[in-house]
């Protein structure tokens, strides 16, 4: 989830509504002095951080803002040794900014690549970060990259963010699958800790290819069930929300096939909200065919109504910058030279939806954009 920022509350007509001034005994209308006196000083506050990005002194830490971190801590977690748990620390070895379970960190590697890695660790423990990676040989680079971090290596990292936010209250049932264990549970412990009426699904190849195993096996065993494929077959969506809480909530987070199974299943579950993190890009639903032209080359791309513009253009280019594949980290954003695309992320601002675009999710209704590529 991304909270708008204040400048665009100020350029959306809906986002402040302020109510009438009451009238007086006569009825006539009249200004509220007091109110007038509040309003203004709220206006001209608003104004004062609409001009300026957020100062950290006055809002707390920026997200955006970037951080160096040292690598304090490597350990293998998964017996296929494939996953591999990391701990960094800040350089000065001062106190982290906060973060909650679902929260993910940013990370600026040597390369020039961008990931993004859910938080695993403690979020009691501000002086240290914990993320866990799957090492993905045919993959993107970035993962083979994370492995090869050791202790007092330095990475440039932004966050935290939170676009998977948990609430610790009434029922849940927590749902992972694979490497999509690392936001859920940093979710399950605060659910333990808490107090709250919880069940957990873990689903993965393998019992040797599912990491933290071990901390697992501590857990309410009444509470927990670990169902690899190799022993059950692969999931249905009676498998993963079979224990879902009636008017409870679900969170869900693994491959696309298996929040594909839990969103078809969702609505004969009995529960009332669900919340998921995928992994890799998401269907493109309502498309229409567009072409992009690359200022670089002149080439004309044609983009299919059921790809997205980034896979186009990374076929030709793949160096092309990019990341989360959803739309929230804003690493593909790319300068629009001429076109008018169909935005379809919350990461820009009004401003920035002018002349700029995220290639992984927005597109174009037909004709042509030419992208400074």
């Amino acid at each position: 989830m991304r909270f708008p920022r204040v400048r665009d509350l100020l350029t959306r007509p809906d986002a402040l509504t302020r109510p009438a001034p009451p009238a007086d005994l006569q009825g006539r209308d009249h200004p509220d002095r007091a109110m007038a006196i509040v309003e203004a000083v709220a206006d001209k506050y608003l104004r004062v951080l609409a001009a300026y990005d957020y100062d950290p002194a006055v809002a707390g830490h920026n997200p955006d803002a970037a951080m160096t971190l040292i690598v304090t801590g490597r350990t293998i977690v998964a017996a296929d040794e494939n996953v591999a748990a990391v701990t960094f620390a800040a350089v000065d070895g001062g106190d982290l900014p906060a973060w909650q379970p679902g929260c993910h960190l940013d990370f600026h590697l040597p390369s020039g690549r961008r990931r993004q890695y859910s938080l695993c660790g403690d979020p009691a423990d501000r002086r240290h970060y914990r993320i866990a990676v799957r090492s993905i040989p045919d993959g993107g680079g970035g993962s083979i990259e994370m492995h090869g971090l050791t202790p007092g290596t330095t990475v440039t990292v932004r966050g935290p963010r939170n676009g998977f936010p948990f609430v610790p209250e009434g029922r849940a049932l927590f749902v992972a699958g694979g490497i999509g264990i690392t936001p859920i549970i940093a979710m399950v412990r605060a659910a333990r800790r808490t107090g709250m009426d919880w069940h957990f699904v873990y689903s993965g190849r393998s019992r040797e290819s599912m990491p933290f195993l071990d901390e697992i096996a501590t857990w309410e065993a009444d509470r927990v069930f670990v169902r690899p494929d190799d022993e059950f077959g692969l999931p249905t969506a009676d498998d993963l929300l079979g224990r879902a809480p009636a008017g409870g909530a679900v969170y869900c987070c693994g491959p696309t096939p298996m929040l594909d199974a839990i969103r078809g299943g969702f609505a004969d579950s009995g529960a009332a909200a669900m919340h998921f993190e995928r992994f890799g890009p998401p269907p493109v639903l309502g498309g229409a065919p567009f072409e992009v032209q690359l200022v670089s080359t002149g080439e004309v791309l044609e983009v299919p109504a059921d790809e997205s513009a980034l896979a186009v253009i990374k076929a030709r280019q793949p160096g092309v910058g990019y990341s989360c594949q959803q739309g929230f980290c804003g690493t593909c954003k790319v300068r629009v030279l001429s076109g008018t695309p169909d935005h379809r992320e919350n990461r820009l601002t009004p401003q920035e939806r002018e002349d700029h675009m995220l290639i992984c999710v927005s597109r174009a209704d037909g004709g042509r954009l030419i992208l400074d590529l």
